[in-house]
């Protein structure tokens, strides 16, 4: 796996990863969550069963307050199950320490969100820098990895632009570079084009969906919107803090659209590697 988990849970294992290479890559098996207590108790999740393998595109769905972020910010060790057992990579992660999650966090998951999460007067290289910054890479190697993340993406040029000289797309696009720059296994989209028109939500989708197909990075996007969903190959749908459906979508939108044209090598199967390329929005 990537150079994220050489220093990440004591509990991570040789044995614990052999046995990952034959479970999916992330498994949730009877999870609940919890919020307050006594008559303030508000059950989030009522005993979730996901597997989820390498390489997906699954697109999780559901009315307000179904769970389906709730289920989301497990995976991605934003927040802890009450009850269950969360599986990644043949790994428990319920049983982590805070900092563990931290580090498999940094390590393996990249996050873009319908709000960018751009810092205002800082470039696109910087702010694609940050997660490399965290992780102690050098000022060198921060400047080459952010540079090949946005070229990546197709913005390629742009790197000096602030959030505000940039459209709405193109931060979107700095913001996937930045979840990309850390070669995650997963890529975790909450809302990607919340804040969209549909040109540039369909060009961000195709994005996602070239990630994907071409690179082999699992992607997990939360969203409202159906025919964004249609771009994944699977969909979940919550209620009522449950899964209501699991269904397979075999014509996913955006499948036979012509390459992109940048490529990147493909994912090594023990650690996702991922970079992707589109044309500036």
């Amino acid at each position: 796996m990537s150079a994220g988990m050489n220093d990440a849970p004591d509990t991570v294992t040789a044995a614990a990863m052999a046995e990952g290479d034959a479970m999916p890559l992330i498994r949730l098996r009877g999870v609940t969550k919890m919020y307050g207590s006594g008559q303030a108790a508000l059950m989030a999740l009522k005993g979730v069963d996901i597997d989820i393998q390498a390489g997906e595109f699954v697109a999780i769905m559901g009315p307000s307050g179904s769970g389906k972020s709730t289920a989301m910010n497990i995976i991605g060790c934003l927040d802890t199950p009450t009850g269950g057992e969360y599986m990644f990579h043949g790994m428990h992660v319920e049983k982590l320490s805070r900092d563990q999650r931290a580090r498999l966090r940094r390590g393996y998951l990249g996050f873009v969100f319908q709000g960018f999460n751009l810092l205002a007067r800082t470039s696109a290289q910087e702010n694609v820098e940050l997660p490399l910054l965290y992780r102690g890479e050098s000022a060198a190697s921060r400047k080459i990895l952010a540079a090949q993340a946005l070229a990546s993406v197709g913005l390629a040029g742009w790197e000096d632009h602030t959030p505000a000289e940039l459209s709405g797309g193109q931060q979107q696009r700095v913001a996937i570079a930045r979840a990309l720059v850390t070669e995650p296994a997963v890529l975790l989209a909450d809302e990607p084009t919340g804040n969209l028109d549909t040109q540039r939500s369909r060009e961000i989708m195709e994005l996602l969906s070239r990630l994907n197909q071409d690179h082999g990075i699992t992607v997990l996007m939360v969203t409202h919107e159906q025919d964004m969903a249609m771009y994944a190959r699977r969909m979940l749908h919550f209620v009522d803090g449950m899964l209501d459906s699991d269904t397979l979508n075999p014509h996913p939108t955006g499948i036979n659209a012509p390459p992109l044209a940048a490529t990147a090598p493909t994912p090594p199967p023990d650690a996702a590697t991922s970079s992707s390329s589109a044309g500036p929005v």
